[in-house]
C-alpha cells in the first residue's frame, strides 16, 4: 500500500483543485501525474509474481505501448493526408501528418543506433526521445483532462449563452463547424427556457476579419434568427479576433448588463478546454461546453489546441527541454570521453 501513496496523494490534490476551478491546466498534470505513479507503483509489485507471471506483464507492459505508437503514428499520417484531401493544404491541416511523420522518423533514428552503436548518435537518440516523452506525457495529461472537462453539463439557470465565433464562408455564411456550435448554444438557451420560463441571453462574439463581409457575430445573429430565435433574445459582440478578445469583450457586455452575471461559453469539443483556461485568465464567470466536430477534423484540430497550449506555458515548457537537453549533451559527453 506505501507504494501506492503517492498516488495517493496526487488524486486528493486533483480532486482539491478541480473542486477550486475546473478550468486550470495543472488539473491535467496533476491527473496524468496520479496515473503514472500508479502506473509506476503497480509496476514495481509485477517482483512479488511468479517468475512466468512478471515476465508475461513486463513483456505486454512494453510491447504494448510500443504497438500502440507505431498504430498512432499511422493514424495521424493517414489522418493528415484526409485533412489535406478535404481541407486544403495549409500549414494547420498538416499537423497530425507531421506529428506520425515524427514518430516513425525517431523510430527510424533508434533503429540506426542500435546497427551502427554510435555513442554520439545514441546520446542525440536518447536527448530527442527523452523530450519526446516529456512533450507526450504533457500531451497525454491534456488530452486526458480535456476528456473528462468535455464531459461537463450545464447547470441550474444561466443568464448569458456565449456562443465563439469561426471564419466564415465567402464572407458571409456560417460554416458547418460554426454551426455546431450555434446548434448547441440555441439548445441550451430552448432547455433554459423551457425549464425556467426566462430565456437567456446569446451572445453572439465575434469580429470581422479582413477578408469578411460582415462580423461574425452579425452572421451567427442571422442564423440564430433563421432558426426560429427572437431577434431580441441575441446580443452582438462584434469587435473581437481571437478567443481571448471574444472573452475580455463578452465579459465587458455581460457585466453591464448584470454584475452577478452566470454563464455557459459554446465553442467546439476539441477547443473547450483551452477556451476555458482563456476564460479563467480572462475573468469569466462561466463553464465552456463544446459542440461535436467531424471526426476527421478533431485529431489535426487537438494538435493545434496543444501546440497553443504548451507555448502559453512555454517558460515552464522549454525551460524543462532544455534541462533534459543539457542533461542528455552531458551524458553523451561522458559517453564519448569514457
Amino acid at each position: 500500500m506505501v507504494a501506492f501513496a503517492l498516488a495517493a496523494l496526487l488524486f486528493l490534490a486533483f480532486c482539491i483543485s478541480v473542486r477550486q476551478d475546473r478550468r486550470r491546466f495543472s488539473n491535467a498534470v496533476l491527473l496524468g501525474l496520479t496515473f503514472l505513479t500508479a502506473f509506476s507503483a503497480l509496476f514495481l509489485q509485477v517482483a512479488k509474481l511468479p517468475f512466468w507471471a512478471a515476465v508475461t506483464v513486463a513483456v505486454l507492459a512494453f510491447a504494448s505501448p510500443a504497438f500502440a505508437i507505431l498504430a498512432l503514428g499511422v493514424f495521424l499520417v493517414r489522418n493528415g493526408m484526409t485533412m489535406i484531401r478535404k481541407e486544403g493544404f495549409r500549414p494547420a491541416n498538416l499537423l497530425s501528418m507531421l506529428a506520425g511523420l515524427a514518430i516513425f522518423a525517431l523510430i527510424a533514428l533508434l533503429i540506426l543506433v542500435a546497427v551502427v552503436g554510435s555513442p554520439v548518435l545514441g546520446g542525440i537518440a536518447g536527448t530527442l526521445t527523452v523530450v519526446a516523452g516529456y512533450i507526450s506525457f504533457v500531451f497525454f495529461c491534456f488530452l486526458g483532462y480535456a476528456f473528462l472537462y468535455g464531459r461537463i453539463t450545464v447547470r441550474g439557470d444561466v443568464h448569458h449563452v456565449v456562443m465563439l465565433g469561426s471564419g466564415l464562408i465567402g464572407g458571409d455564411r456560417v460554416p458547418p463547424l460554426l454551426a455546431s456550435r450555434l446548434r448547441k448554444g440555441q439548445q441550451i438557451y430552448e432547455v433554459q427556457l423551457a425549464r425556467s420560463g426566462r430565456p437567456p441571453v446569446l451572445l453572439v462574439s465575434g469580429g470581422k476579419g479582413s477578408d469578411e463581409k460582415v462580423a461574425e457575430a452579425r452572421a451567427m445573429a442571422d442564423w440564430l434568427i433563421a432558426e426560429g430565435v427572437p431577434a431580441e433574445h441575441i446580443v452582438l459582440e462584434d469587435r473581437s479576433t481571437t478567443t481571448e478578445e471574444n472573452m475580455r469583450f463578452s465579459r465587458q457586455i455581460m457585466e453591464a448588463h448584470d454584475p452577478a452575471y452566470r454563464c455557459v461559453v459554446v465553442t467546439n469539443n476539441f477547443h473547450a478546454f483551452r477556451a476555458a483556461m482563456l476564460a479563467r485568465k480572462t475573468g469569466v464567470n462561466g463553464q465552456v461546453v463544446g459542440s461535436p466536430t467531424a471526426k476527421y477534423y478533431w485529431p489535426s484540430a487537438t494538435i493545434r489546441e496543444f501546440v497553443a497550449v504548451f507555448w502559453e506555458h512555454r517558460t515552464v515548457n522549454l525551460a524543462i527541454c532544455g534541462l533534459l537537453a543539457v542533461f542528455g549533451a552531458l551524458g553523451t559527453l561522458a559517453a564519448v570521453l569514457v
